[in-house]
């Protein structure tokens, strides 16, 4: 029988292995999965547990919906820790020339500008430059005296109430702030938005006058409504940096993660990559879109650059700047953010009471398991969102059908990228896809 002395040294000893295996542990689930080094080779799609055949259902669908005439082409990029497993492109950039859609065709990125705007964000914040809960007046001096919308009185005049607190920097970043966009609305401050033009200012200072003059829709932190919010943010990136919008991402983002062809515009020497935008006729049928104002040009320096919507890249800019977020904010040996940045970024920030599905936009609906974070949605309980991700799975998409996802939990990461207006007729191939793609993933453990 052992000693009480040689008994209690056995049990610190059996503590101390115990402990020093729960730190081997911890550390190695807190170690990159896989290496930062990018490379576009496509490998087997077997070596990190998907099946070939399988993946041989997502190709029959888009080109099924270019055969249906339902999209012009599409170029996707599926990779699972890091190795590229699809890299595809199908149909026409443009239908009337009959000029292929390539792996580096340009695509316009509309809102999936939002989360390169929230990282350009989340820089300035890693340099302490704004916190969660800073008001946004603090930045923006001309928010200062923001009413808030109340409904109209019996004359039908607007009656207007002060904000029960600031509208805060985290609001504004996760859509819940009360701004708007005008679009999609019909409330008086909505008309209030389409008559100020906001869309048509010179630069964004004339932007931030005219919002300055404008209720918000609601109580701050009271609701969800998808807004200029980003653009808003694209004023504070410069205020707080002192570059232009495009300049910072450019110097900060695109190029130290190699994003050759990422920028606001497309210069001349780059115009033949230029994707042609397509938009549902009357008839539900795509034909070019013929208005400028809605399509864009994107043919010169933006005055007002977009910090929503203003963005421009091929499929493989996006799909570098989507695996440095999934490799924890560093690629290629270069990092942008901080992991506990990215983990901030991508969790969810919406309270309880907004998951009730009465708030989203487009296909995005915010509801029990899905919510949103700063500049993107967010699924922290996949399966009851009824959906094959895994847990923290984070998304956005464009007006243009572009879509994206990282999924950390299975460390796959897919973008989508074609240009045709969502609206009637359009396919719904960004959920489709994601159907498609965890059906072949047979072999998750691998």
């Amino acid at each position: 029988m052992k000693s009480e002395p040689t008994r209690a040294l056995s049990y610190s000893f059996g503590f101390l292995t115990l402990l020093a295996t729960a730190l081997s542990c911890a550390a190695q689930q807190a170690a990159p999965a896989r290496s930062h080094t990018l490379d576009m080779t496509v490998v087997k799609p077997e070596t990190v547990g998907f099946s070939s055949e399988r993946l041989e259902r997502l190709h029959a669908l888009m080109k099924k919906t270019i055969d249906d005439k339902e999209l012009s082409g599409a170029v996707t990029i599926l990779s699972r820790h890091g190795k590229v497993v699809d890299f595809w492109n199908y149909g026409q950039r443009d239908m009337a020339s009959g000029a292929p859609m390539n792996k580096d065709t340009i695509f316009r990125d509309f809102s999936m500008t939002k989360p390169v705007t929230g990282v350009a964000m989340m820089i300035l914040y890693e340099q302490g430059k704004w916190l969660p809960s800073d008001p946004i007046a603090k930045f923006i001096p001309e928010f200062a005296h923001l009413k808030v919308y109340k409904g109209v009185d019996s004359e039908g005049k607007m009656i207007l109430v002060d904000p029960d607190h600031p509208p805060t920097m985290s609001e504004l970043m996760s859509h819940t702030a009360g701004f708007t966009y005008g679009f999609f609305g019909d409330t008086p401050v909505d008309h209030m938005y389409r008559d100020a033009k906001l869309f048509e200012s010179k630069n964004l200072k004339e932007f931030i006058d005219k919002l300055a003059a404008i209720p918000l829709t609601y109580q701050p932190g009271k609701g969800w409504t998808y807004s200029v919010s980003m653009d808003i943010e694209g004023y504070i990136v410069e205020k707080l940096s002192g570059q232009s919008l495009p300049d910072f991402m450019r110097d900060h983002i695109y190029t130290p993660l190699g994003m050759k062809d990422a920028g606001f515009f497309v210069p001349a020497e780059k115009r033949a990559r230029f994707a042609t935008l397509y938009v549902t006729d009357d008839q539900g049928k795509m034909v070019p879109e013929t208005n400028s104002r809605v399509g864009g040009n994107f043919d010169q320096p933006p005055g007002m650059a977009s910090g929503g919507g203003g963005m421009v890249s091929t499929a493989e800019d996006y799909y570098r700047f989507a695996e440095m977020l999934a490799n924890g904010g560093e690629l290629n040996g270069k990092r942008i953010v901080a992991p506990a940045t990215v983990k901030l970024m991508t969790s969810n920030h919406l309270a309880p009471n907004l998951l009730t599905g009465e708030f989203g936009i487009g296909l995005q609906q915010m509801r029990a398991g899905f919510g949103y974070g700063y500049n993107c949605a967010v699924e922290f309980n996949p399966q009851e969102a009824n959906l094959p991700d895994g847990k923290g799975t984070f998304l956005w998409d464009g007006a243009a059908g572009t879509w994206f996802w990282v999924d950390p939990t299975n460390d796959v990461v897919f973008v989508g990228m074609i240009q045709r207006r969502l609206g009637k007729g359009s396919p719904n191939v960004e959920y489709e896809s994601r159907a498609l793609v965890y059906q072949a993933l047979v072999d998750p453990a691998k």
